[in-house]
């Protein structure tokens, strides 16, 4: 078969244009790796020895989780999420989507429900930080609205539901005569995957007439 007996796509492309085009790039890429490679191994070196540090060196930065500060130097690129699991052990948010839209993560900045998969931890340098391992503390075991969670059976894998008790506990305490509906509407951030909203709901309902406790 002759070149120009080469089957062509809609493109006008033929099979034998687009593998030699790829096998083009391939060689181009080949080339400039090694380059870059050799490149940096001489300069690497030269940097070290200058002191030259390349991208954002660690800050210093404190967080007040819990009622607790804590003295730690981070990267400006490192969210809240991540100091918090990698750098305190505060695992109980939890890394699911880290795109904020499945609310695992949700801890209170200042008293108010947020995703720590999108707030740096500069930008929490000296703010109010309460996690779910705080709720316990603060009341020497569970807390009204843990109880009430599980007086509901508002988990099931439990994945999802450190993330809904933080969501509950700041929507418990900015709506004190919220009806049900209104829980579920206000908890449109989050999101579980075993569907327990009917317990979830009823959860907050509940701590807010008490049942759960002080």
């Amino acid at each position: 078969m002759s070149r120009s007996d080469q089957p062509q796509d809609a493109s006008g492309v033929s099979r034998r244009g687009f593998l030699k085009g790829v096998g083009a790039g391939a060689l181009a890429a080949g080339a400039v790796a090694p380059a870059a490679a050799a490149l940096g191994a001489k300069a690497g070196p030269q940097a070290a020895a200058a002191g030259t540090v390349f991208g954002p060196a660690p800050v210093a930065v404190a967080l007040n989780v819990n009622g607790k500060v804590r003295q730690l130097r981070l990267e400006p690129r490192v969210t809240l999420l991540d100091a918090l699991r990698n750098h305190l052990d505060l695992t109980g948010a939890k890394k699911v989507c880290d795109r904020a839209t499945c609310g695992a993560c949700t801890v209170l900045l200042d008293g108010k429900a947020v995703y720590a998969c999108t707030v740096l931890a500069v930008e929490a340098n000296g703010r109010a930080i309460e996690t779910v391992e705080g709720l316990a503390e603060t009341h020497g075991g569970a807390a009204p609205i843990q109880k009430c969670f599980v007086a509901n059976d508002a988990q099931q894998c439990g994945f999802c539901t450190p993330g809904f008790v933080m969501a509950c506990e700041s929507f418990k305490r900015a709506n004190p005569g919220a009806t049900r509906e209104q829980a579920l509407d206000g908890l449109g951030g989050n999101l579980c995957r075993c569907g327990t909203y009917h317990g979830v709901a009823q959860a907050v309902v509940d701590a807010l007439a008490g049942k759960g406790g002080n």
